[in-house]
């Protein structure tokens, strides 16, 4: 079946004006009388539930967190971008949407891409207003730096922490209407299940992860900005409690799943060290701005960095592509750093590490300050010391906090990186209104799949999840409830609730009633090692076949010999990881499947049988220009839908960063 995404008509540049014009609107009495359920407190959902509430609707808002403010949007560090053009380097709204098309390997649809670079600019305005304290130059003007995969300095920041500023802004303007009681807010509750009655999103059933109880909620229409599934691989970026349960849930109950095999390998993080870890440390991308990555000329080379002399270093991410050197998207400087380990030329204890190398930035930015504070003749050392200091100004907290989990300074010897799972490209298929397959049913954010392609560019995901919920979904949403203003409160003791409710509980008591041998992170780590190993930056269609294979004998094994402790009806976090795992051993044969179909590679999908000479990924535009959704089947395979992807402006071509 061949997917309408409702892109409206006319020139790319005036569709969302087109759209706004022209939309169905809610008069404000009545908006006092529509129930919308938000679920998840980050950035899509916390913008998304102010500007709701703030317009009149009456917000439900969820998260499984003890306050908003601790969603995940909190540890993005880098930055957000925005075409406001404050450094007169040639950025425009086009500019960045020519970035992120390109970027996202030609596998994002037009429309959604050019609506997100227009209202890139209104989001810097929204926050700056919120108080947010983004970075400075010294006039006063607002600070940018650069990021993967542009020529262009967009990205506005504060210092490494932008994710926790932007959400506490976001978490300040949820609050006032909180207070207000335009939202009621409830945390720690997880969503366990959609109701759907009529074909139609009209509530959800949650757990009060506190008592244990469930819940019964309703809504005129359910939004999901429940994040992306990264954990799937067990270890990732991602905070240990991000899962996927609220989107699996909804694709259970109706609401395809896009392109799950697009996951994005983040090339700078703080390599493993071993099998006692539980999750990843990201080093913001914003690094790769002032430092330069390099292995040994020689392999093998066990001398400390600092003994081994530049002549003796390759830089190979400048060597391959000098262009845009150090800055190159994140797929390819991920593939670029495996390729280097991989070929014996890695650094560290298990020689899967590359280094990440500020002395050359020190030295630059040392020299200038010591020119502008007019000093004769500086040592070297007093130079490296002024250096420093302006280093520890731009990214002292990431610097810290490299030191303190490495035990080794980065000032005076190189980090040592290599790529770890980050951000999910995929999600719910939504169309131009972000709704998905099931009517009333929204998804914002990480936890759909429009925006970014096969490869998201850094600083993007932030921009998504405040425009979706500062600037889209107001005027979405409007025009869909503009057809529900007749429709009343349904009861949650109509039947569907009550259908809804009994389900969520058979599961858990099925959970609960297994006492298996296994812990569940026991066979969340085994899951998480097929899909690193076969599923992870390089595929092929025999890995996928046995990753395929291993992961059902995994789902297998886990409901015969999974143990929780405890019981459902009180505080159970081994029961909460239960039910998320249980999703994602589903998701995780979903991924590979859906990688297993894409015969091509396209952005952080890379399968080894499909490279150009020179190691590229290499697409198949003439038979999987689309986006690939699937739809659940019980007991039987999904199945498998397309939207084809139209380019009207961007003519898809081999992406060049050379």
């Amino acid at each position: 079946m061949e997917l309408d995404a409702k892109i409206p008509p006319g020139p790319l540049d005036q569709k969302w004006v087109t759209y706004k014009s022209n939309c169905r609107l809610v008069n404000p009495s009545n908006k006092r009388k529509l129930e919308v359920i938000v679920v998840g407190t980050g950035l899509a959902g916390a913008s998304a539930a102010a500007s709701l509430a703030e317009l009149g609707y009456q917000v439900k808002a969820f998260c499984f967190q003890d306050s908003p403010r601790r969603a995940h949007s909190i540890a993005a560090q880098g930055g957000i971008n925005a075409a406001k053009n404050y450094q007169n380097d040639g950025d425009s709204v086009y500019r960045l949407f020519y970035d992120t098309v390109k970027g996202g390997d030609y596998r994002s649809r037009e429309a959604n891409v050019y609506r997100l670079a227009e209202t890139s600019s209104a989001i810097i305005d929204q926050c700056v207003a919120q108080g947010v304290p983004f970075a400075r130059e010294y006039g006063g003007l607002l600070s940018n730096r650069s990021f993967g995969g542009v020529q262009v300095q967009r990205t506005f920041y504060a210092a490494g922490q932008t994710g926790q500023q932007l959400l506490l802004g976001a978490y300040s303007a949820l609050e006032r209407q909180v207070a207000l009681g335009q939202v009621t807010m409830h945390s720690r509750h997880e969503m366990m299940d959609l109701v759907v009655i009529d074909g139609k999103a009209r509530g959800i059933i949650a757990r009060n992860l506190i008592t244990g109880a469930l819940e019964r909620h309703f809504g005129h229409a359910v939004l999901l900005c429940s994040g992306g599934y990264g954990n799937v691989f067990y270890l990732s970026t991602n905070a240990m409690g991000s899962n996927v349960t609220a989107a699996w849930k909804a694709y259970r109950r109706g609401s395809w799943f896009a392109n799950p095999c697009y996951t994005q390998i983040h090339p700078t993080c703080i390599p493993v060290s071993g099998d006692h870890q539980s999750k990843l440390t990201l080093m913001s991308e914003s690094l790769r701005n002032d430092g330069r990555i390099w292995v040994p000329r020689k392999p093998g080379d066990t001398r400390s960095p600092n003994l081994i002399p530049d002549e003796e270093r390759d830089y190979y991410l400048e060597r391959r592509y000098p262009a845009f050197g150090n800055l190159v998207p994140r797929d390819v400087a991920s593939r670029a750093a495996k390729e280097r380990c991989d070929e014996g030329f890695g650094v560290g204890p298990t020689g899967q590490s590359v280094f990440l190398d500020f002395m050359d930035a020190t030295a630059r930015y040392g020299r200038a300050e010591a020119h502008q504070r007019q000093m004769d003749a500086p040592t070297e050392e007093q130079v490296l010391d002024l250096g420093r200091e302006l280093i520890r100004e731009k990214y002292g907290n990431l610097f810290d906090m490299y030191a303190r989990i490495t035990g080794e300074n980065p000032y005076l010897t190189p980090m040592r990186i290599y790529p770890a799972v980050h951000y999910t490209m995929g999600g719910l298929w939504v169309d131009y209104e972000l709704m998905t397959t099931v009517p009333g049913l929204f998804a914002l954010g990480e936890c759909n799949f429009s925006d970014h392609g096969a490869n998201r560019l850094g600083a993007s995901a932030l921009m998504q999840g405040l425009a979706d919920g500062y600037f889209v979904i107001p005027y979405t949403l409007g025009n869909y409830l503009a057809g529900e203003i007749g429709t009343k409160t349904v009861p949650v003791s109509d039947p569907a609730f009550t259908a809804g409710e009994k389900a969520v509980e058979d599961h858990l008591n099925r959970l609960m009633a297994i006492r298996g041998k296994y812990s569940v992170d026991h066979f969340h780590k085994a899951l998480g090692k097929i899909m690193w190993d076969q599923c992870g930056m390089a595929r092929n269609q025999k890995g996928l076949e046995q990753a395929i294979s291993g992961i059902r004998a995994l789902r297998e094994e886990f409901w015969k010999e999974v143990r929780i402790p405890g019981n459902s009806r009180e505080l159970n976090p081994e029961l909460e990881k239960a039910g998320r795992v249980a999703d994602f051993l589903e998701l995780g044969e979903l991924t590979c499947v859906d990688a297993l179909h894409r015969r091509e590679s396209c952005g952080g999908h890379f399968r080894e049988e499909y490279q150009t000479i020179e190691g590229e990924a290499l697409r198949d535009d003439a038979h999987f220009c689309y986006v690939g959704a699937w739809e659940w089947k019980e007991s039987a395979e999904p199945i498998l839908h397309r939207e084809t992807l139209e380019f009207e402006v961007m003519h898809p071509t081999q992406r060049n960063y050379k």
